[in-house]
């Protein structure tokens, strides 16, 4: 169920620049005015009263009521209201909203939240929080954002020692209860130490439940300047998907980091220039991700909805598929070329076959291996149609090469039995015996439109040039069968060969004849250079 909301939950992220602007920000940046009504009975959102708007403001999920709430001075003030962002604090963090006694505003607390929780998430990736609570090792972070880390039940940190206060400050937990554990006495007063987890526990059984614990938090933040976490924020929405990415690349543990390398790699057409600063700083990782569909996905943040976690586990399974498949492939008895091109293949249509899914949920490791058998089948099966590898490497371009490895569905690859089929009559024809004339006539651009080997690119298609205009009869007979367009291209081919025949001719007739010096008394073996001649 979380997944339904990661599309809006994302893209909320981009807005949070908009959660701490105050009314007078919005109004000057777009105020709406309704003037010149006159007599018109028309109802405008504007002309209803605020209880009718908070009834329909509340349907919308955080960045349609953040939107409008940009539109003008009013629905800002309405969209602001406490009752519609309760319920979104409450589903977003499982706790209620203590309006009573909160000192902020729901929408404040929401957004500081929300800014919070995205980036602790990424602290494994994200070097500007690490250098935050890691810099300060073995004293504690800054109290901004201890008093954040309060929030958390599980801090990869040391055990915090605080004094006494201070602990009684952040945590709110009170003296009492903190007389019964250990202390250290030194020359700055009593200084406790305990695990981040124990004091989080301490805290809850405190004040009783976990909404109280945010309360505290969110009443000791109140006062306090946040520009420094929506900085954060901000560099976390532009590059946590390239953060994520660089971490699952580089930091996998020492064997399975050389095996994922190897996979990320395998028959792959890449500039080694760019590999081999693979995992230091100035290594490209964009030019990585580029070397894949699915990473070039990830990298712009089209998988899952653009949620981050759920993204790169699909990845994760997706090289996990690869090295199953990889295994199998080279297992069996075939040449290097026919490997390479399965392999290749198979991949693209397991990528065809589940874009769609990936753009829209996780997608499993067993989902992924079953759609790679159903794919590899289908590739050994347009291999064996194309009966050797050129024919094989001619017929990937054909649109009905990919729509078979997607569907399955036969008819597709009766096309592709179709086209070698006329590829071979056009062959046969110009290497029978009648056409041979023709065939030591025609000019080399246009011989090797004809060979059976030969790709027709549509690039070659454009244009007035002979080359052109026959490529388009040979490209359309062959993707329509139409007798039609093979005697058009057997015409042309004899108009062309006739035309250089007679072109030779007149080159022949207007050279001048040749004359010969009478044969001396001997004949020609007096002359035996007239031989050349």
């Amino acid at each position: 169920m979380a997944l339904l909301h990661v599309g809006w939950e994302n893209e909320l992220r981009e807005q949070f620049s908009l959660l701490s602007a105050t009314s007078v920000e919005v109004d000057n940046k777009c105020e709406t005015e309704i003037t010149h009504l006159g007599s018109t009975t028309d109802t405008f959102l504007l002309h209803l009263c605020d209880e009718v708007l908070m009834l329909i403001l509340q349907e919308l999920d955080p960045v349609s009521l953040l939107r409008i709430g940009t539109t003008c001075r009013l629905l800002f003030r309405v969209s602001s209201c406490n009752s519609l962002w309760r319920k979104h604090y409450q589903a977003s963090f499982g706790v209620p909203f203590p309006t009573a006694t909160c000192l902020m505003s729901a929408k404040k607390a929401y957004s500081l939240l929300v800014m919070w929780r995205a980036v602790f998430k990424s602290l494994h990736c994200n070097r500007s929080l690490q250098e935050k609570l890691f810099g300060e090792i073995p004293n504690p972070p800054h109290k901004y954002w201890i008093q954040w880390l309060v929030l958390e039940e599980s801090v990869p940190l040391p055990s915090v020692t605080l004094p006494c206060v201070d602990i009684e400050t952040f945590w709110g937990v009170g003296q009492d209860v903190l007389e019964s554990k250990f202390k250290e006495k030194s020359d700055e007063g009593d200084i406790m130490s305990f695990e981040w987890k124990e004091l989080y526990d301490m805290a809850v059984e405190h004040h009783g439940s976990r909404a109280l614990v945010f309360q505290h938090v969110l009443n000791q933040q109140n006062t306090n300047d946040h520009t420094e976490l929506e900085s954060m924020h901000r560099q976390y929405t532009q590059c946590r998907f390239q953060w994520l990415f660089s971490y699952w690349l580089f930091r996998q543990p020492t064997p399975l980091d050389r095996q994922l390398r190897s996979i990320f790699l395998q028959w792959r057409s890449y500039r080694k220039s760019k590999v081999a600063s693979w995992g230091d700083t100035l290594c490209d990782v964009h030019y990585l991700a580029s070397l894949h569909s699915i990473t070039s996905d990830f990298w712009r943040g089209r998988l899952a909805r653009g949620d981050e976690t759920v993204g790169i586990q699909t990845v994760d399974n997706y090289f996990s598929m690869c090295k199953s498949l990889l295994a199998w492939i080279l297992g069996r008895d075939w040449g290097t070329l026919k490997r390479k091109k399965v392999y290749e293949d198979t991949l693209e249509g397991v990528y065809l076959l589940l874009r769609a899914e990936m753009r829209e949920k996780l997608v499993e490791h067993e989902r992924f291996w079953h759609v790679a058998k159903l794919q590899m089948s289908r590739v050994c099966t347009l291999e064996e149609t194309a009966a050797n590898y050129v024919n094989w490497k001619m017929i990937e371009m054909l649109p009905y090469y990919k729509l078979y490895l997607v569907t399955g569905n036969p008819i597709y690859l009766d096309q592709v039995r179709g086209f070698l089929r006329r590829k071979r009559l056009i062959h046969n024809w110009l290497y029978q015996e009648e056409t041979t004339w023709a065939r030591q006539l025609l000019p080399d651009e246009l011989f090797s439109l004809l060979e059976f080997d030969t790709k027709l690119s549509q690039d070659s298609l454009h244009g007035d040039t002979t080359p052109a205009q026959l490529g388009r009869l040979i490209w359309l007979y062959l993707h329509s069968g139409h007798q039609l367009y093979l005697e058009a291209v057997k015409g042309m081919v004899l108009e062309c060969a006739h035309a250089t025949l007679a072109f030779y001719q007149a080159q022949a007739q207007a050279r001048p004849p040749a004359h010969h010096p009478p044969a001396p008394h001997g004949g020609e073996e007096a002359w035996p250079e007239a031989r050349r001649f």
